[in-house]
């Protein structure tokens, strides 16, 4: 991507408080957003350019004032221009929740542990005004690994099948998740920030939450506990779904459900890692494949996946899952 800034971000800061700060282009995530870093007076500030038709930054927007007037620590937002893609925020810093265990291992469990309050917290409130995560998403989303990953490795696979696998694993969780409650989506180590670093009782910050739903409170808790951009120990992954469980109290099909939406969003995952390399050249994603898969197997060990285990029985060969560990390169 071009390190020009874009047009028109100069008009857009004329007219806020912003006009003239310093700006540095920060790396990106995997979409067309940019973000930038501005500078002035000693303060700070993120801006974001979402463009269209690519981007859409209203949903951001959306959520972002929902979580904020509910307690949550999105990032305030200090203007904004939907049409053209900008939208202009407080600086949440540096310090993600993954770099900073990195670095400070020691760390990992209590932050983990703050992590997983904050989803309490979350929860507790009723469902923010976002579309539902229905069997028509579910479906669109697992759909993505028959899509992109099963033709990428070469596999004909029965795609019927694969609709009616899914459909008979996932119903039985609808009804569990009416009213529901807002899932974030991407509720992982490098979309929290850690606002006051080298303080462990630090507020915690959100960040790329713009795809929220209401749905199933286990989702979120998949997102960050099976993530697919570092390592989480199954011990570490159930001690921090015990801390749920007791400050929740779930119902007794929890365990089945988490592994329901594992094995769903792991699947997704290993869809689009693929398609970031296949149509968008981003072949870094296809290192984290493994990781990805090693995961779903577990989901898929779960009696309630098994009509998915039967499928992948019958369609991805023993050898690609247990050799490769469903990489692609």
């Amino acid at each position: 991507m071009s390190d020009a800034l874009p047009e028109g971000i100069h008009q857009f800061l004329g007219d806020t408080e912003w006009e003239g700060a310093e700006i540095a282009p920060l790396v990106g995530d995997a979409s067309f957003r940019r973000y930038f870093r501005l500078r002035m007076g000693g303060r700070s500030a993120m801006l974001m350019h979402a463009p269209p038709p690519h981007e859409d930054p209203r949903p951001f927007l959306h959520v972002a004032h929902w979580l904020e007037a509910n307690g949550l620590r999105a990032p305030h937002i200090l203007a904004e221009d939907a049409s053209e893609g900008w939208v202009l925020t407080e600086d949440f810093g540096d310090q993600r929740m993954r770099e900073w265990i990195d670095e400070h291992p020691e760390d990992e469990r209590h932050i983990y542990a703050q992590a997983i309050d904050a989803m309490v917290q979350l929860h507790r409130l009723p469902p923010g005004p976002f579309l539902p995560y229905d069997m028509a998403v579910y479906r669109r989303e697992v759909d993505l690994f028959t899509e992109w990953y099963c033709p990428a490795v070469g596999l004909d696979v029965d795609v019927r099948g694969w609709t009616e696998a899914w459909e008979e694993a996932l119903e039985p969780l609808l009804w569990r998740q009416d009213p529901g409650v807002t899932v974030l989506r991407d509720y992982h180590a490098e979309n929290i920030m850690l606002l006051e670093p080298g303080r462990l009782a630090g507020a915690q910050g959100l960040i790329d939450f713009q795809d929220a739903l209401v749905g199933h409170p286990a989702y979120d808790l998949v997102s960050l506990l099976q993530d697919a951009r570092r390592d989480v120990s199954e011990e570490l992954e159930h001690e921090m779904l015990g801390r749920y469980r007791a400050a929740a109290q779930p119902d007794e099909h929890f365990e089945a459900d988490y592994a329901r939406l594992g094995a769903q969003r792991n699947t997704k995952i290993v869809g689009i890692f693929t398609r970031l390399w296949k149509r968008d050249g981003k072949s870094r994603y296809l290192g984290m494949i493994p990781r990805v898969w090693a995961a779903m197997e577990r989901d898929l060990a779960h009696e309630a996946m098994a009509p998915v285990a039967r499928w992948f029985e019958s369609n991805v060969p023993q050898a690609l899952r247990d050799e490769l560990g469903g990489t692609i390169a």
